[in-house]
């Protein structure tokens, strides 16, 4: 059972429910294919069906680890740190990014944007659900707008969220890898008329890596 110290330290940010963390090739998005060590955070309440690391949902399975733990391993691999979930906004990141920060590690993360922004970031990533949409505040500040496509419907809110966004703020959409072979040539069919978009594939699972 967690202490009351520890659920004050988590609640501060100053410990986090971790759930793993890795060093690999970035699969995603505008940084695809260069070195990146991940930090998965646990917690999350916007509840997409697809989501493929369901397990990070309940952050009560995750053991609190302290920033400064995370931070350190984090040092030894790579100069870029990617943060991630679950919805790592549901804890306030200002703790670790410091943390980062003080060992000169660009810090990026991924982000439904459901919470407010925390922390200090040379890169966000913005992937808005429909569940439970982002705060308005994060729009302008995101460098990528990532758009996960289940199905046509979903162009639909793509456009509704590149509305929100900064003009400098790169567009992708990215097919649900359960149904990637349905909806990738209408992505494709999509960017070709509409080239403000980009495709993005999850290429670390082509590469079978993690």
């Amino acid at each position: 059972m967690v202490s009351e110290e520890v659920m004050a330290m988590v609640e501060a940010g100053k410990m986090l429910p971790l759930m793993e963390e890795f060093y690999t090739i970035q699969g995603e998005g505008f940084h695809k294919g260069t070195a990146a060590y991940f930090i998965r955070v646990g917690g999350c309440d916007v509840g997409c069906h697809w989501c493929d690391v369901k397990e990070s949902w309940d952050a009560n399975i995750h053991p609190p680890t302290h920033v400064d733990e995370i931070v350190q391993n984090a040092a030894k691999y790579s100069d870029t740190i990617v943060v991630t979930g679950g919805e790592p906004l549901t804890w306030d990141m200002a703790p670790l990014t410091s943390g980062l920060k003080s060992r000169n590690l660009q810090t990026h993360i991924e982000t439904s944007g459901a919470y407010d922004l925390t922390g200090e970031w040379d890169w966000i990533c913005l992937s808005p659900k429909k569940n439970k949409l982002p705060v308005q505040e994060i729009y302008p500040l995101a460098h990528e707008l990532k758009v996960i496509v289940y199905n046509k419907h979903d162009f639909i809110f793509a456009e509704e969220q590149a509305a929100k966004v900064s003009k400098d703020c790169i567009l992708y959409l990215q097919p649900e890898w359960s149904v990637r072979d349905k909806m990738i040539p209408m992505i494709v069919d999509y960017v070709m008329k509409d080239p403000k978009w980009k495709v993005s594939l999850q290429t670390h699972k082509y590469l079978n890596i993690p």
